[in-house]
C-alpha cells in the first residue's frame, strides 16, 4: 500500500474509507481513524449526528469534545485502548452525546480494526449512529402498552447513567440528561447534600424554579428537604392545595411552575442520610403504590451514585492536596533562563501518580533540571516521589557530578522500604557557557527545540531506572555533554505525554515534536499547549512537563568560571573543554582559541598526569589597560613542573615548551599545600558577539 504525507507521518491512498463501503455496514454515519497520524474522518451524516458543522470540526479527535461529556469520552478511550492491546478485530459501545443546545442524545459507535502484518493497529474504520429510539423502544417491547414498563424503563436507564457518574456533578448531569425523569412525567427536580446539619443545594430546576435564600437550609426549617431528612422518610405531596399548606415558606415562590404533584426522597447510603431528591410534576394528581415503589428505587440508586462521588471528590480533594505538597510549591527564578512547567494527573483512578519535576538552582550559575516518574498510580507512588525528588535535590546541591548524584539517588530508594522503581532525567546546565551535562535513568529521550523552530530528539545514553540499578548493582549511568545556544529550548516530559493507544514510543515521539514544533514561540503558552493535548487526550497516566530555555547569557566580562576535574573522570575533562571553549568566544579571544585550548588542556593533563588529585581548571579576564584571559590549573601537589628537552624519539616533556610558546605569558604559583600553574593570553579589548 502506497502512502502519502500528512505532516511528517502518512496516510494510506484509500483513507478516508469510501462512504458507501462503510455505510453498507450499517446505512449510518461512518468514521475512519488513522491512528498513525491521530486524523479522524467523519462523513456528513456523522458529523450532523453529532450535531456539528463542517467548519467546527479539524479532523481531529478532540474537535469532538464539545459533544462528548468528559465521563463519556474517558469510557470510550478505555474500550478503544481494551481492544487495540487484546487484539480484537472491532470494538464498540453506546455514547451518550451532548447536542448543541444542552440536551443529551443517544449514539452507538462500532469499529473494525486494520492491522499490518505485524499484527500492530494502525486504523479503525466504523460507524456512528442514532441510538435513542433503538433504547427506547427496547424498553417498551419488555411489556408494550404498559405505563408502569415505561416508568421502570425510565429507572432502569437512570441507573445506567449514573453507572458512569464520578462526581456529584456527573449525578445531576446524568438525571437531568438521561430523559428517565421525562418518562417518568417529572418536569423539574432539586437536590441538596446535607453538611453539619445544613443543606446545600447542587442542583435544580426548570428555569425559576430556584427560591431566594434556600441555597443553604437547616434540617429544622419549614421546607420538604429538610422534613424527608428529619424523618428519613419519603414525602409525597399530591396536590397543589397540599403543597400550599404543607409548605407555606416554599409555595408562593413555585406557585407560578404549574406544580400539581412533587416526590421529596431521603437518599440514604450506608445507613447514613446524604442529601434530599426532590421530583415536580405538572398534570399529576396523586401517587399508586407502584409509582410510590419505583421512586424508592430510584432514590436508592442516586444515592449509591452520590455516595461514591461524594467519596470520589474527597478521595481526589486528598490525592490533589498531596501531589501539591510534594511538588515544588515555586519555580525559582533562574538568571539566563525562562523556564515553564506543567503537571496533568491521570483522568482515572484517584488523579495522583508519581510524576515530577524540579529546578535546582546550583552555585556558578549553573542550574539542575529534573523530570521523573516513581512507578505505580497511588497515594504511596507520590509518597516515595517526594522523598526521592528531595534526596535528588540534596545530592545535586552538595555539588555531586551528575552521574553520582543519579547513581546515589538509586540507592536510596533500593534501601527505602518499597518495591517501587522510578525512571528519570538529571540536567546540570551551565547558563554562562551553555554546556549541559545530561544522564538518563530508563526514561524518555528529552527533545530540543533550535531557534528556528525546528525540534528534534536528542539522543541520551541511559542506564537502569532508579532502584533498579541498584539492586543489580548497575550503577554506572553514561554522562551526554551538550552545548546548548542561547534561545534553543530543552523539552522535559514523562511517558504520558507520548504514549498514545495503539501507537508505539517513537511514533508519540514524532508526534509531541510537531506539536513543539508548530506551538507557540512564548514558553508558558507553548506549555499550555502540550498540556491541553494532554486534557483531549484523556490518558490513563500522570503528565509532568518542564521546558528550560537558555537565555542570551553569556560568560560574564571580567568574571571567572570553574571547574573540578576528578582522577579518572574523562567526562568532567570534556566538561572543562567546553566551559573555556565557551568562554573564549565570549570574552573575544575567538582568534586565539586553538592556542588557549591547547594550552588549558596540556596544564589540566600535566595535572592528572604528574599528581595524585584532580585538578581546578578556572578562566577567567584580568582587568586593566590591556585584557588578558587568564587560564589556571591548580592542583595539590607541591611538587613544581619544569621543563625539560624531550630529545629526537622522546614521546613526552614537550608540554610545558608548547605553554611557553603559545602563551604569552605563564608561570607557577604556590597555593597551601598546593600549587596553581597558570598562563595569560592577550586578547582584543571588545567582547565578540
Amino acid at each position: 500500500m502506497t502512502e502519502r504525507a500528512a505532516g511528517f507521518l502518512s496516510l494510506p491512498d484509500d483513507w478516508p474509507a469510501d462512504t458507501h463501503t462503510s455505510l453498507a455496514l450499517n446505512a449510518m454515519g461512518t468514521f475512519d481513524w488513522h491512528l498513525d497520524s491521530g486524523l479522524m474522518h467523519l462523513d456528513e451524516s456523522a458529523l450532523s449526528l453529532f450535531d456539528l458543522r463542517p467548519d467546527e470540526y479539524d479532523g481531529r479527535p478532540r474537535s469532538l469534545s464539545a459533544r462528548i461529556p468528559h465521563p463519556e469520552g474517558v469510557r470510550l478511550n478505555r474500550v478503544v485502548a481494551r481492544a487495540l492491546r487484546d487484539g480484537s478485530v472491532n470494538c464498540g459501545a453506546y455514547l451518550r452525546i451532548r447536542r448543541r443546545d444542552g440536551s443529551p442524545h443517544w449514539a452507538h459507535v462500532r469499529g473494525f480494526i486494520r492491522r499490518d502484518v505485524a499484527g500492530r493497529p494502525h486504523r479503525v474504520i466504523g460507524v456512528v449512529r442514532d441510538a435513542a429510539q433503538e433504547l427506547a423502544e427496547s424498553t417498551a417491547r419488555l411489556e408494550p402498552g404498559t405505563a408502569r414498563r415505561e416508568r421502570t424503563g425510565a429507572v432502569e436507564f437512570t441507573t445506567a447513567a449514573l453507572a458512569h457518574a464520578r462526581t456529584v456533578q456527573d449525578v445531576v448531569d446524568a438525571l437531568k440528561g438521561s430523559r428517565a425523569l421525562a418518562r417518568l412525567g417529572a418536569t423539574g427536580l432539586v437536590m441538596g447534600l446535607l453538611k453539619a446539619r445544613r443543606i446545600h443545594l447542587v442542583a435544580d430546576g426548570p428555569e425559576g424554579a430556584h427560591v431566594p435564600g434556600t441555597r443553604v437550609t437547616r434540617t429544622d426549617e419549614g421546607y420538604p428537604m429538610s422534613e424527608v431528612l428529619r424523618t428519613l422518610t419519603p414525602r409525597f405531596i399530591e396536590s397543589a392545595r397540599e403543597f400550599a399548606v404543607s409548605y407555606p415558606l416554599l409555595w408562593p415562590h413555585i406557585s407560578e411552575l404549574g406544580i400539581t404533584a412533587a416526590a421529596y426522597l431521603p437518599l440514604i447510603a450506608g445507613g447514613r442520610p446524604l442529601g434530599a431528591l426532590g421530583l415536580f410534576y405538572r398534570g399529576k394528581e396523586g401517587f399508586t403504590a407502584e409509582d410510590r415503589e419505583l421512586l424508592a428505587v430510584l432514590g436508592g440508586t442516586v444515592a449509591q451514585s452520590l455516595q461514591r462521588a461524594v467519596l470520589f471528590e474527597q478521595d481526589h480533594d486528598l490525592a490533589q492536596g498531596l501531589q501539591q505538597a510534594m511538588l515544588p510549591r515555586r519555580i525559582p527564578a533562574v538568571p539566563g533562563a525562562e523556564i515553564a512547567v506543567r503537571y496533568r494527573s491521570a483522568r482515572l483512578g484517584r488523579d495522583i501518580g508519581g510524576d515530577w519535576y524540579d529546578i535546582i538552582p546550583l552555585p556558578g550559575g549553573r542550574v539542575g533540571a529534573v523530570i521523573g516518574d516513581v512507578q505505580g498510580h497511588d497515594t504511596h507512588a507520590a509518597a516515595v516521589m517526594g522523598q526521592l525528588r528531595i534526596v535528588l535535590r540534596a545530592y545535586a546541591t552538595e555539588g555531586h557530578a551528575p552521574a553520582t548524584v543519579m547513581a546515589r539517588a538509586s540507592v536510596f530508594l533500593h534501601e527505602l522500604d518499597t518495591d517501587r522503581f522510578a525512571t528519570c532525567t538529571y540536567v546540570e546546565a551551565d547558563l554562562a557557557t551553555g554546556v549541559a551535562r545530561f544522564v538518563r535513568a530508563g526514561h524518555v529521550d528529552p527533545l530540543i527545540r533550535d531557534t528556528d523552530g525546528s525540534c528534534r530528539r536528542l539522543p541520551v545514553p541511559g542506564g537502569m531506572p532508579l532502584g533498579l540499578s541498584a539492586v543489580f548493582g548497575r550503577l554506572d549511568y553514561p554522562v551526554r555533554t551538550v552545548e546548548l545556544d542561547a534561545g534553543q529550548t530543552l523539552v522535559l516530559y514523562t511517558d504520558g505525554l507520548v504514549e498514545q493507544p495503539g501507537a508505539d514510543l517513537d511514533d508519540g515521539m514524532r508526534v509531541l515534536a510537531a506539536l513543539v514544533r508548530d506551538g507557540p514561540r512564548d514558553l508558558q503558552l507553548l506549555a499550555d499547549r502540550l498540556s491541553e493535548v494532554v486534557d483531549e487526550r484523556g490518558g490513563e497516566d500522570d503528565v509532568a512537563l518542564l521546558l528550560l530555555r537558555r537565555g542570551g547569557a553569556r560568560a560574564p566580562a571580567g568574571g571567572r568560571l570553574r571547574q573540578h576535574v576528578a582522577q579518572g573522570d574523562p567526562e568532567a575533562l570534556r566538561t572543562a573543554r567546553h566551559m573555556i571553549r565557551a568562554a573564549v568566544g565570549a570574552w573575544g579571544a575567538r582568534d586565539r582559541s586553538d592556542e588557549i585550548e591547547l594550552v588549558a588542556d596540556e596544564l589540566t593533563t600535566n595535572a592528572l598526569v604528574h599528581t595524585d588529585s584532580g585538578a581546578v581548571v578556572t578562566v577567567r579576564v584580568l582587568p586593566g589597560a590591556e585584557r588578558r584571559l587568564r587560564i589556571e590549573v591548580e592542583d595539590r601537589s607541591s611538587t613544581l613542573p619544569r621543563r625539560r628537552e624531550a630529545g629526537a624519539a622522546g614521546v613526552s616533556g614537550r608540554g610545558l615548551l608548547l605553554v611557553d610558546e603559545l602563551a604569552d605569558e605563564w608561570g607557577v604559583e604556590s597555593r597551601g599545600s598546593g600549587k596553581c600553574v597558570w598562563s595569560e593570553f592577550i586578547v582584543r579589548d571588545r567582547p565578540s558577539h
